[in-house]
């Protein structure tokens, strides 16, 4: 049986311990690399030969979110499933925008891994149960709005802001390419989000796709 190279991003050693635990169960399964961050993971990924990336997200220096565009930028080839505790909707768009292949929570049994991993290798897309429902009602949602279309009185300004808030970026990234503060930046999200009358970023990026705004 032809081996799956395994690196894992985790801040948390008692969580990395488990992971492992999880993974020696099947023999196919190889940890090659282990990373407290993912600025770590990504200066030591060129050194190994990795198939798969177990990304935790909220890890210091180098989020996993941050280090799932950097992998995916420089390294196509490796595929990332994302393992986690979080479970909300801003973090399972932000995950799936930034290249990883599937979503799956941190309370999944050893089982439920294995097969996630071997879905992802083959080209799958894995998730928690939990996690697909929520994906598909992200998904959902627009489809069952008006389809008619409106502007909202968004300015050019906002509008070039949901393009770049579409294509992943942060508020740090996002103050630098529009040559303005990150407060800045924060009272135009506001604007942004009173006039499409939404709380959160998911829903403002699928009014503003959902009426041809970007």
């Amino acid at each position: 049986m032809p081996k799956i190279h395994i690196a894992i991003a985790e801040d948390n050693q008692m969580a990395l311990k488990a992971i492992e635990e999880k993974l020696s169960a099947y023999p196919d399964l190889v940890v090659k690399l282990k990373a407290m961050n993912g600025k770590i993971l990504n200066d030591e990924l060129a050194g190994h030969q990795i198939d798969l990336i177990l990304m935790d997200i909220d890890m210091p220096l180098m989020n996993g979110i941050d280090a799932t565009k950097e992998v995916k930028r420089h390294f196509p080839q490796i595929k990332v499933l994302v393992l986690t505790t979080f479970d909300d909707d801003e973090k399972i768009f932000e995950a799936i925008m930034a290249g990883a292949s599937g979503y799956l929570l941190k309370e999944e049994p050893k089982d439920s891994i294995y097969k996630a991993i071997l879905e992802t290798m083959d080209g799958g897309a894995a998730m928690s149960p939990i996690i697909a429902m929520k994906a598909l009602n992200l998904i959902r949602t627009p489809m069952q709005a008006q389809f008619t279309k409106q502007d909202f009185g968004l300015s050019p300004r906002e509008i070039e802001l949901l393009e770049q808030l579409k294509n992943g970026l942060t508020y740090e990234q996002l103050a630098a390419n529009m040559y303005i503060s990150i407060g800045t930046v924060r009272k135009h999200i506001e604007n942004v989000y009173r006039k499409l009358q939404v709380n959160n970023k998911v829903n403002a990026v699928k009014v503003a796709t959902d009426n041809r705004l970007i």
